[in-house]
């Protein structure tokens, strides 16, 4: 007979994983105390970072069965889930996720339910790269310097030359200058 587990995942310390235990229960889940796997973390943090999900993976045998509320409880974005579920599934483990009506995502449904929430995610991405392109040429054509200020003015950039010419390393006056490499090479290349 398949074991059923459960992930429960909260962002912060004032939240709880209670309603998560109930819903998953009140779906007809027969999830066992020992077999819940409660856990506060961010959700910006990635699924192999959680501890809790790392030791419960651990744990899972073929034929077990893995239930959480949504997916966001299983990884940090879209991709993050898929990699999840398909390495779970390779495991022999089901994934149900009662967002998604309970459908098993390791199912032929399930995995289609995916491919549809990984292509959403990949089109909202793409808008969010489109928009942010957008404004910086829209911010760029109002003549606003976009980008990350240079570590070394027009005085600094230039004392760098004159150092370099006099026979300085790169490596020492970025040490010197408290800069990487790269931005004492984009100085000595500034005018001279």
């Amino acid at each position: 007979m398949s074991r059923v587990f459960a992930y429960c995942r909260v962002s912060t310390a004032d939240q709880t994983t209670e309603n998560q235990v109930r819903e998953i229960k009140a779906a007809g889940f027969d999830v066992q105390p020992h077999r819940i796997v409660a856990e506060t973390i961010s959700g910006s943090s990635h699924a192999r970072q959680r501890p809790g999900l790392r030791k419960l993976r651990e744990r899972l045998e073929r034929g077990d069965v893995l239930v959480v509320t949504k997916l966001d409880r299983l990884g940090r974005n879209a991709v993050d889930v898929r990699q999840t579920v398909e390495e779970l599934a390779e495991q022999g483990v089901r994934v149900h996720c009662l967002a998604l009506g309970g459908v098993d995502l390791t199912s032929a449904a399930g995995k289609m339910t995916m491919q549809v929430i990984n292509a959403v995610a990949e089109f909202e991405l793409d808008l969010l790269k489109e928009r942010t392109r957008s404004g910086m040429q829209r911010a760029v054509a109002q003549g606003v310097k976009v980008g990350r200020r240079a570590s070394l003015d027009a005085e600094k950039a230039a004392k760098v030359r004159a150092q370099h010419a006099a026979g300085a390393s790169v490596s020492t006056l970025a040490k010197e200058y408290g800069t990487s490499r790269q931005s004492i090479y984009r100085a000595l290349a500034g005018p001279a």
